[in-house]
């Protein structure tokens, strides 16, 4: 996969070496749940299955307190062909988006996916209470990468978005007919959450911003306090007040420097020469 794209990030260096090997982010990962799928079946096998139902997340065991099921969740793997196939597509899909977009905004990607389905059963635990293990993230990678090149031909050379979107309403209709509302919750939480995180890495995104109001500052006199004289005739008049320099300030943040008419501009100037002409007295 190392034509997918020229824009790579430069954090290409590994997370460490296995006898010459270099093992990345998305390799640990698969080492991870590939050990606690050793360790599901050594559990199984010896009768102390019990032990993984602490680990599976529970809504009704989380709004009771049992946190720790919101990140236990994915070690709970029974061996079977379809976690194979899960481990291959964190590898092969996580590492391109490692190899583009850096080892922490992989990280920050792959662990969003892995605590939003958790999170979403949740929430939906208060109307309806939930069960789920073993959930990697796999198919959100895919996701991530078809979004990230749309026009990668892949399977039977369909284009990599209408495989996307080929899977994504398939998948869905089957959790419909079979009244699956974990499994499509699970899908088109992670998969949009997918889309649009690339979407916002890629600049195409924009989040809504909140900005708060801000408190003005009181104004108060001090005893002996020399002001400025007066300014000159013909010269910019100095702002009258700290309210009306924050909100000069303010509009620079929002709209940048260019936006201040030549008054403001003239306002601005004046007042850092005060501030100047005071500090040095």
């Amino acid at each position: 996969m190392s034509g997918f794209g020229n824009a790579y990030s430069q954090e290409q260096q590994p997370v460490t070496w296995v006898r010459g090997y270099p093992l990345y982010t998305a390799h640990v990962i698969v080492a991870v749940l590939v050990a606690s799928m050793l360790a599901s079946t050594v559990l199984l096998a010896t009768n102390f299955g019990g032990v993984l139902a602490w680990l599976s997340f529970s809504s009704d065991a989380v709004l009771r307190g049992q946190i720790w099921r919101v990140l236990t969740y994915g070690l709970n793997n029974p061996p079977s062909l379809w976690f194979v196939i899960d481990m291959f597509m964190i590898v092969w899909f996580g590492r391109e988006l490692e190899r583009f977009f850096g080892r922490r905004v992989f990280l920050t990607l792959y662990g969003s996916i892995y605590l939003l389905t958790p999170v979403l059963l949740t929430l939906l635990g208060f109307v309806r209470p939930s069960q789920l293990a073993g959930q990697t993230g796999a198919f959100a990678l895919f996701i991530a990468v078809a979004t990230l090149h749309p026009d990668l031909p892949m399977l039977f050379n369909l284009l990599a978005k209408w495989v996307a979107a080929i899977l994504v309403a398939t998948f869905a209709l089957m959790a419909v007919a079979a009244r699956d509302v974990v499994g499509l919750i699970t899908l088109l939480g992670t998969s949009g959450f997918a889309w649009a995180f690339v979407r916002h890495q890629q600049g195409l995104l924009a989040l809504p911003k909140f900005r708060l109001r801000r408190r003005t500052p009181k104004l108060t006199v001090i005893p002996g306090f020399k002001t400025d004289p007066a300014p000159t005739a013909g010269a910019a008049e100095a702002p009258t007040s700290m309210a009306e320099i924050d909100a000069l300030l303010d509009k620079i943040a929002t709209s940048g420097i260019n936006s201040l008419t030549k008054q403001e501009r003239a306002k601005l100037e004046a007042a850092r020469e005060g501030l100047m002409k005071r500090g040095g007295k």
